[in-house]
């Protein structure tokens, strides 16, 4: 049975996708379609207040985008050397909250201690933080992307909690997908399922699908799984 899972593929050392094979544990052939595209911004001022922690309270990160920015923005080596040499341990005597083990592990990488992983999304995360955090007058940072959700801030401004957003990527449609999608239907031919990762997947997606599938339509079982 063939299964299409609308979203970039996290191939490493360890193998395929995780989706792919555990799906393929099952008996099921899993294709994998990237549909966004991101866009860095803001990096110098992300690295000017990264180079000032003494001005906030902690990070919060809620997707691996926002730790790309991150790294993105140490891009030189003099940026690399003050992270190594200072920031880094000034940072980890911070809070670093961040939601979904892929985020925490990216944290990892760049030498940050987190919790919060397990919370799952951002609404858990933002009861997660007000159960550790009173009101302050030094705010947490918040890398994050243009489209972000206002779920976590909302409920922290009702807690009190300060907190200071940097957009710091934009999202938008992978210049390949109309293309890959059209090989996809002409090689495999419709999916007996499609799983959409996000309501820009769905945005981009969808219409294109609905097309391709013409009379056959109905038969595909449509799930969403949201990793925010």
């Amino acid at each position: 049975m063939k299964v299409l899972l609308l979203k970039e593929p996290k191939e490493n050392e360890n193998g395929p996708d995780p989706y792919v094979k555990e799906l393929g544990l099952h008996g099921l052939e899993a294709t994998l379609i990237p549909v966004l595209a991101f866009e860095f911004i803001s990096l110098q001022a992300l690295f000017e207040k990264l180079s000032h922690p003494e001005q906030y309270h902690g990070l919060i990160f809620t997707s691996p985008r926002a730790i790309e920015a991150f790294k993105l923005c140490l891009g030189d080596n003099g940026k690399k050397e003050a992270w190594k040499n200072s920031l880094q341990e000034k940072w980890n005597t911070k809070p670093v909250y961040v939601v979904g083990k892929a985020t925490a592990g990216l944290a990892g990488e760049i030498g940050l201690q987190s919790q919060g992983e397990n919370c799952g999304n951002a609404e858990n995360l933002a009861g997660y933080i007000c159960s550790r955090e009173s009101s302050s007058s030094l705010p947490l940072l918040f890398p994050c992307g243009a489209l972000k959700r206002e779920i976590l801030p909302t409920i922290l401004k009702e807690k009190g909690i300060a907190l200071e957003s940097l957009t710091v990527y934009q999202t938008r449609q992978h210049p390949n997908l109309n293309e890959s999608l059209r090989n996809y239907f002409s090689r495999e031919g419709v999916p007996a399922s499609v799983t959409f990762f996000s309501p820009s997947g769905v945005k981009y997606c969808l219409k294109q699908i609905q097309k391709l599938s013409g009379d056959l339509l109905p038969h595909i079982k449509v799930k969403v799984c949201s990793s925010y």
